[in-house]
């Protein structure tokens, strides 16, 4: 029955779009009233919710994505909607039709100059929160549009959700005391809100630039600049790159550069910001473990197509690099730090940079970064 009120005010808000600014909560609750003059005041604000978030929000997926437990959304191709809520998967009694899904996707996308159709079938965009959305339609989305929101944590989490106390002063030590940090693991392992945590022990008065695919970082430090790539609009044009954005950064005058994610060859730009006076630099890449990180990190400097030998990019990376934090997703949902290691050969050492696994001591007292690299344990 409620479902019959909302289409039609729906409707007539929709015909009402050429005549006014757009949907007012006042007039859509004048609308109720007169579809529905009987309703109860708690029906009543139940409807104008739905409609309100029909029209501006994300319609049947907006009470998903408003529930701070609610990690991730996901909509299959059949229109099935699962969701990930502390770490597990649950299947929700919502079910979605193809051209409800398709409208979510273009109201999302069209905003950004952005579009998804079969000769753009692939998109990534932001919602007006920081969080990111990734879309796939046919004919890639073999079954039918695919939607998958990764939802922003507005509540920043410490260390000590991470680890434990020890290694987490430990860190927080590291990051004060300028060292070069890669945080490494898989997707969904909580790199970004790792980064995120460690980032926030950068001491005040510092200059930080941020630089990410979607901008999800949420420093407390108050100078803080954050840039944000951007892709080619409907016509292919206007794109700007990760690389782009970290070389701009250098002209900053930053005291920090804290890039989202390395995955291309903006890991040569950020190496050298490490090893020319921006130290205590911070990234994440993708990784199974610490050693993995510094293979992958050799790869994409490769990527980058200076011709760089081998040699000259372990040297790079001998250099710039000080701790590799490698993060993973339990079993049961849980994210936790499960390996803090240091980069201890020097450039030209067989096999390129090793790691050395640190025990999970006690933190060693604040020191100047070469203080701090003699007195890891």
């Amino acid at each position: 029955m409620n479902g019959d009120i909302a289409a039609r005010v729906h409707t007539r808000l929709l015909s009402e779009a050429g005549s006014a600014a757009g949907p007012a909560r006042e007039r859509i609750v004048m609308l109720v009233r007169e579809e529905a003059p009987l309703l109860a005041p708690t029906a009543e604000a139940e409807l104008v919710a739905e409609v309100l978030a029909a029209v501006e929000g994300l319609g049947p997926l907006e009470a998903l994505v408003g529930d701070p437990a609610v990690t991730d959304v996901m909509v299959n191709g059949r229109g099935d909607v699962w969701v990930e809520r502390e770490g597990r998967l649950e299947r929700m009694a919502l079910v979605l039709r193809s051209g409800e899904v398709r409208g979510l996707i273009e109201r999302i996308v069209a905003p950004l100059g952005l579009r998804a159709d079969p000769s753009s079938p692939l998109v990534d965009a932001r919602l007006p929160d920081g969080s990111r959305v990734h879309a796939v339609v046919p004919p890639l989305a073999v079954d039918g549009p695919c939607l998958t929101i990764r939802r922003f944590t507005a509540r920043p989490l410490p260390l000590t959700a991470f680890t434990s106390p020890p290694v987490a002063r430990l860190l927080a030590a590291a990051v004060r005391d300028r060292a070069n940090v890669v945080v490494a693991g898989g997707t969904g392992a909580g790199k970004t809100t790792l980064l995120n945590a460690l980032a926030a022990s950068v001491p005040p008065g510092e200059r930080i630039v941020t630089v990410e695919d979607a901008a999800e970082l949420r420093l407390p430090q108050e100078h803080v600049v954050r840039l944000e790539s951007r892709p080619a609009n409907a016509e292919g044009v206007g794109r700007v790159t990760v690389r782009e954005l970290v070389r701009n950064a250098l002209r900053m005058r930053p005291d920090r550069i804290i890039v989202g994610e390395c995955r291309g060859p903006e890991a040569l730009d950020m190496l050298q910001a490490m090893n020319t006076g921006h130290e205590g630099s911070l990234t994440t890449c993708h990784a199974n473990g610490p050693e993995d990180a510094l293979r992958r990190l050799e790869t994409m400097v490769l990527m980058a197509g200076v011709g760089l030998p081998l040699e000259a990019v372990r040297e790079q990376l001998s250099s710039a690099i000080d701790l590799v934090v490698q993060v993973a997703r339990r079993p049961g949902g849980e994210r936790r730090v499960v390996a803090v290691a240091e980069v201890t050969v020097t450039a030209g050492g067989p096999g390129g940079p090793r790691v050395r696994r640190l025990d999970h001591g006690p933190a060693p007292a604040p020191a100047s970064r070469p203080r701090l690299a003699r007195t890891l344990p």
